[in-house]
């Protein structure tokens, strides 16, 4: 069922290697000139322009973009106990984790009267995104806002579409999700003009006003993506998401039963979705495709699932070693890998390149998904080789504080002159110097 791509005769170079295997083609670009019109929009005309795209592209107009309490608390009220009780424990281990993610500040004493501390401040205000679309995610309420709340950030307001099903509402669920992590702001908006309603702030229909925020992170569809490229300056982003994606990396010891049923689970999220087995066994491949075959036709989502799997993002690899596969996988740099081998710590531990790593057959990526205390906001298309997912860190900014002595000061006069001079900055030095005129302190 996934096309093959057969590497055990060689395994190219990183570059080219990256170039041969299946990956998702989003052309963020190619929509940038039906998004900026949108940003426009909202800049100038604000939540007016906001509730015309609302009943345009969701098909409802809400009454207001900020959803009051009484709503919020009510969805929490009537939420079913046991997705009440899952999501508490999703929050709870996303918590214990995270709070060990803070950092703390620290001095350095460069020389006799003169150090450098780092602190680390917050974010003021921060947006975080929740899709809609072709499902609901109060998952990833639960991921943007814990973390955030874990560095400090004072300020949170959670953005989700509205949904013509609920008045013109966000998903009761992701309304619920707010209530039980304690954020009171929510606002019904999606899409690009949430991006650039964050962004630049406005009016509610109701006299309220909508601050403007600092961040926007959470993943959304390419239209959101773009709508974060285009306002990055005015906002800080955490990254351009694209579709989701799975790596597999496993030998002969891997049940095809569980191969099978996790390069389904990603491949439900949407027909772009990647899903990815590098395997040293040949018989492997076979029985995930025969497990596939048996698998797909007995979930919900048959035809989606089928179409990611069949798109040329998807696909199979073999190589001869697990050296080989270690090599594919790091070229790949997956959002979720998953290692299913003999010795898989081991195998995990002399991975780089990878947005969480899944180790063995009882860590699958559904439970890093909802329950295991990591984060699943995590870099895709590649982005793993140089960026992390969604922590504490990314709500975090790092401030030098550089404060020094006369005395620490002019000991280090004439290293700072010769630095300035060989820049050809001369002022840079005499900025120093002034400070000690005729030699004096």
């Amino acid at each position: 069922m996934l096309n093959r791509t057969d590497l055990r005769q060689a395994v190219p170079a990183p570059v080219a290697l990256r170039a041969t295997l299946p990956r998702a083609e989003v052309d963020v670009d190619a929509v940038t000139h039906q998004v900026r019109p949108v940003l426009d929009a909202v800049r100038e005309r604000g939540v007016a322009a906001v509730l015309e795209y609302a009943e345009r592209f969701d098909g409802v107009r809400p009454n207001t973009v900020r959803v009051p309490q009484d709503e919020v608390d009510r969805a929490l009220s009537e939420l079913d106990p046991q997705v009440r009780a899952a999501l508490e424990e999703s929050i709870g281990r996303a918590r214990a984790v995270h709070a060990d993610q803070r950092r703390t500040d620290v001095t350095t004493q460069v020389v006799p009267g003169g150090t450098v501390t780092e602190r680390w401040v917050p974010v003021a205000r921060v947006g975080l995104y929740a899709p809609g679309g072709l499902a609901v995610y109060p998952s990833s309420v639960v991921m943007n806002v814990v973390p955030a709340q874990a560095a400090g950030v004072g300020s949170l307001v959670v953005c989700s579409p509205p949904q013509a099903e609920f008045g013109g509402r966000p998903h009761p669920t992701i309304l619920a999700a707010a209530a039980l992590l304690g954020v009171d702001e929510v606002w019904a908006v999606g899409g690009a003009q949430a991006i650039a309603l964050l962004a630049y702030g406005g009016t509610d229909s109701g006299g309220t006003e909508l601050d403007g925020v600092d961040m926007v992170t959470g993943p959304g569809n390419v239209y959101v993506t773009a709508a974060k490229r285009l306002l990055r300056g005015q906002i800080g982003i955490d990254a351009e998401a694209g579709p989701t994606e799975i790596a597999i990396l496993a030998d002969h010891t891997a049940d095809p039963v569980h191969v099978a049923a996790d390069l389904i689970s990603q491949a439900e999220h949407d027909t772009l979705a990647a899903s990815v087995l590098v395997t040293t066994s040949p018989e492997l491949a076979d029985a995930t495709d025969v497990e596939l075959a048996r698998q797909v036709a007995a979930t919900k989502h048959t035809e989606r699932i089928s179409t990611a799997l069949r798109g040329k993002q998807s696909g199979c690899v073999l190589v001869s070693t697990l050296e080989d596969g270690i090599r594919v996988v790091d070229a790949y740099a997956a959002e979720h890998l998953e290692i299913q081998t003999e010795r898989a710590r081991e195998v995990a531990d002399r991975v780089r390149n990878a947005g969480a790593i899944f180790v063995g057959p009882y860590a699958p990526v559904s439970l890093g998904d909802y329950c295991a205390g990591s984060n699943h906001v995590l870099p895709t298309g590649g982005c793993a080789r140089h960026s992390s997912g969604l922590s504490v860190q990314t709500f975090l900014r790092g401030i030098h504080v550089v404060d020094y002595t006369a005395d620490a000061l002019r000991e280090v006069t004439d290293r700072v002159v010769a630095l300035a001079d060989a820049e050809d900055l001369p002022a840079h030095g005499q900025a120093v110097t002034a400070r000690f005129p005729e030699g004096g302190a």
